[in-house]
C-alpha cells in the first residue's frame, strides 16, 4: 500500500498527491510514468511523474479528474493508500547536452513539461517555457515554471490571463525574436503537440514530444499504446513516451485516442452513480 502524505486541489479539475514510494522515488528521473490502481478492483492507470524527492521517499501525480478511474483516485485522503503504484516506467527525457531550450505545456500536459524544465535548469540550461491553457482558473504550476525558466509565456485561450492566443503564437514569437534553440519539447493534447511540430519543422529545430495513450499494462506486452513514428510501429510504454515529433503520426494517434470514448462516458457515469450511493 502507498500512502497520501499530501493532496492539494490545484484548479477545479485537477489535483496533486504526494504519494510514499521510496523505491520509485530513488530510481526516477523526468519523462518518466508509474500506473497506479486506487482501490483493489479498481482500473490500471498511467501517470507521468510530476515530481519526486528521493530524501523523502515521495513520487508526485498531478491528474485531471475526468474519468471514473481519476474520480476514484480524488475520493482517497491524505494518510490513506493507493492498492498499488508500479514504476518508474518508460523511458526518461533526454537533457545531456542541451544549453537552450523552449518548453512548450498545454493544460496537464503543463505536469510533464515542469520537471523537465525543471531538471533542464538545475543542469545550466537556458529554459524558455510557454505554458497554455484554457482560462485563468485552470493555471496551475506558474510559481514552479517561474522558477525554473528564464523566460516564462502564459497563454490563454480567452484572455483571461497572460497573453490570449495559443502556445504557438508565442513559441514562434521567441523564435522571430532570434532565439536559437538546440529542441522544444512539446507536451500536452494532440492537436496542440501536432501543430507545435508544423511550426517547428518550418524552422528546422528539433522537437521532442510526450506520447501518452491509451495504455494497459506499461511492458510493452499489451500493444494498445501503439504508435507509428517514422513509419514504424513504436510502443509508447516502453520506447517512449518521448519521441521525435516530426516523425509522430498525429492523425493515427488522436483517431485511436476517440476509439473507446463511448467505454470512458459509461465508466465515468458508473463512478458518478457509485460515489453518489456512497455519500447517501
Amino acid at each position: 500500500m502507498y500512502k497520501i502524505v499530501r493532496k492539494e486541489s490545484l484548479n477545479p479539475t485537477v489535483s496533486l498527491m504526494e504519494i510514499e514510494a521510496p523505491l520509485i522515488a530513488k530510481k526516477a528521473e523526468p519523462g518518466q510514468f508509474i500506473i497506479f490502481r486506487a482501490k483493489e478492483d479498481s482500473e490500471r492507470v498511467p501517470l507521468t511523474i510530476a515530481d519526486f524527492d528521493r530524501e523523502k521517499g515521495t513520487v508526485t501525480i498531478i491528474y485531471q479528474i475526468v474519468g471514473g478511474a481519476t474520480m476514484e483516485l480524488d475520493t482517497l485522503k491524505e494518510g490513506e493508500s493507493l492498492q498499488d503504484f508500479v514504476g518508474p516506467l518508460g523511458q526518461p527525457s533526454e537533457t545531456d547536452g542541451l544549453k537552450k531550450v523552449a518548453v512548450v505545456g498545454g493544460g496537464v500536459g503543463c505536469a510533464i513539461a515542469y520537471p523537465i524544465a525543471k531538471k533542464l535548469s538545475r543542469l545550466g540550461c537556458e529554459v524558455h517555457s510557454v505554458v497554455g491553457f484554457r482560462n485563468k482558473d485552470l493555471v496551475i504550476l506558474e510559481d514552479e515554471f517561474k522558477a525554473a525558466s528564464t523566460e516564462l509565456r502564459i497563454m490563454t485561450d480567452d484572455g483571461s490571463y497572460g497573453t490570449k492566443g495559443l502556445v504557438t503564437n508565442a513559441l514562434e514569437e521567441l523564435i522571430n525574436e532570434g532565439n536559437q534553440y538546440d529542441e522544444v519539447i512539446a507536451i500536452g493534447p494532440l492537436v496542440m503537440m501536432k501543430f507545435v511540430c508544423l511550426l517547428t519543422k518550418k524552422y528546422n529545430i528539433k522537437t521532442v514530444v510526450s506520447m501518452n495513450p491509451i495504455m494497459i499494462d506499461g511492458t510493452g506486452m499489451c500493444g494498445g499504446c501503439r504508435l507509428t513514428v517514422g513509419g514504424e510501429t513504436k510502443f509508447a510504454c516502453v520506447d517512449g513516451p518521448d519521441f521525435d515529433g516530426h516523425l509522430v503520426d498525429f492523425d493515427e494517434a488522436m483517431h485511436r485516442g476517440t476509439m473507446y470514448k463511448d467505454f470512458e462516458a459509461h465508466a465515468r457515469e458508473a463512478s458518478c452513480n457509485l460515489l453518489n450511493q456512497e455519500e447517501k
